[in-house]
């Protein structure tokens, strides 16, 4: 058997990049192609911190992947190190609500921060509130609090921002100034009117990028991201393209440009093309429902589960009751409460929504009409999603005889 490394070969192949994470959503460029007026709007906002003043607060709206975070990202950065310069102390602090996403680790990642031994739980909201208060008090100094994706957690509740939002009144030596970052522009509904009033904010709209802006982005990256001469010329216009019909994402045309080469680096090839970018959009899609399955509730989990075993046989269609039969032997077989066949139909509907299958409602004439189910979805992937689930693993132990039974029931081929 030859001795050498596994890795020895990997590290050893053609160099395609030079630096992947460039390719990140969290990488920040030091020139943010196509925003440069909604740079120079927030930096005439934030330009109060370096003057001794309180900015206004900041509410940023955009689809996905418009360059709202990276903008913020750059402007907080480049007036910390001009604020530096000036003996200005203004400082930026990021956080993200997707993931802090109540009131009291808001507080508590806050108070962390600014160098408070806050525990992420158990004590009392107001108590939490005064370390963060005392401690951006401590100085003079002007303190930005970035909020990304701040309708994650309004909708648990506006508390936090109230208390934001009002801090400064409570303040002796420093100031204060939120930016809070959404793709939802219905965002404000969500807020009690006093909120509304003492956010008093300011607003930008950053727009989708079209495939030529795209284009430059991408272009921008990739001369950091990549060896010289490893990019077909059709690869980046390719990626461009196909990500503007995504709304003009950025971060799709990145993802798309990154595991292209990552494919193309694994394959052992010398050069990224059009066919590996087609197989990342494969590979992207895939990824993207082994996710949303994972985080699927276990009736729907049993369900798709139920789905699989139909199409495993040679069904490539079926019916709402076919799968509400072998749905119910499932259940039965792990011990999980059976639901009835109407409340089974809304599953189905909510799973054609997220896109993991197509299901048609067609008529059958006199005998009525029935909904006709096609999955569609990478089947191993979602399988072994499913069977991630502890609760659900008794069936991959049973997987022959459920599929021996199915056959009985049902036979080989189409419904129709």
């Amino acid at each position: 058997m030859d001795e050498t490394n596994i890795f020895e070969n990997i590290l050893n192949s053609k160099k395609i990049f030079r630096n992947r994470d460039v390719l990140r959503h969290s990488y920040t460029p030091d020139y943010l192609p196509h925003r440069k007026s909604q740079i120079e709007a927030l930096a005439s906002i934030l330009v109060s911190a370096l003057k001794g003043e309180t900015p206004s607060n900041v509410l940023i709206y955009g689809k996905t992947g418009t360059g709202k975070t990276a903008t913020v990202r750059f402007v907080g950065k480049e007036l910390e190190k001009y604020s530096i310069r000036k003996n200005a102390r203004c400082y930026m602090h990021y956080l993200n609500c997707e993931i802090i996403d109540t009131q009291y680790r808001v507080l508590a990642t806050l108070a962390k921060v600014l160098g408070r031994n806050v525990p992420m739980t158990g004590w009392p909201t107001d108590q939490v509130y005064e370390e963060v208060r005392m401690a951006i008090d401590e100085r003079e100094q002007t303190i930005i609090i970035v909020l990304d994706e701040i309708d994650k957690l309004v909708k648990k509740g506006d508390d936090v921002l109230y208390s934001l939002s009002r801090i400064n009144s409570d303040l002796q030596r420093a100031k204060v100034s939120l930016i809070g970052i959404t793709n939802d522009l219905k965002f404000k509904n969500f807020l009690d009117p006093r909120v509304i009033s003492s956010l008093s904010e300011e607003e930008i709209i950053f727009p989708p990028y079209n495939a030529e802006q795209l284009q430059d982005i991408l272009a921008q990256r990739a001369e950091l991201a990549f060896y010289e001469n490893v990019l077909d010329d059709e690869v980046i216009p390719y990626c461009a393209a196909l990500a503007a019909q995504e709304h003009g994402d950025a971060r799709k045309a990145l993802d798309l440009l990154r595991v292209s080469g990552e494919i193309a680096e694994r394959d052992g090839d010398d050069t990224v093309t059009r066919e590996h970018v087609r197989k990342a959009v494969k590979k992207i899609e895939c990824d993207h429902v082994v996710e949303v399955v994972r985080t699927l509730p276990t009736q729907n989990k049993i369900l798709l589960y139920g789905m699989i075993l139909l199409s495993s046989i040679g069904r490539k269609k079926f019916t709402t009751g076919e799968v509400y039969t072998v749905y119910k032997s499932l259940c039965k077989r792990i011990g999980i409460d059976v639901l009835t066949q109407r409340r089974i139909s809304d599953l189905i509907s909510e799973l054609d929504m997220l896109g993991i299958l197509n299901s048609i409602v067609i008529s059958k004439g006199r005998y009525g009409r029935t909904r006709e189910i096609r999955l569609d979805i990478p089947v191993e992937p979602v399988k072994e999603a499913i069977l991630e689930d502890y609760r659900l693993q008794l069936l991959s132990k049973s997987e022959n005889i459920i599929k021996s039974t199915t056959l009985d029931l049902f036979g080989t081929g189409s419904v129709f």
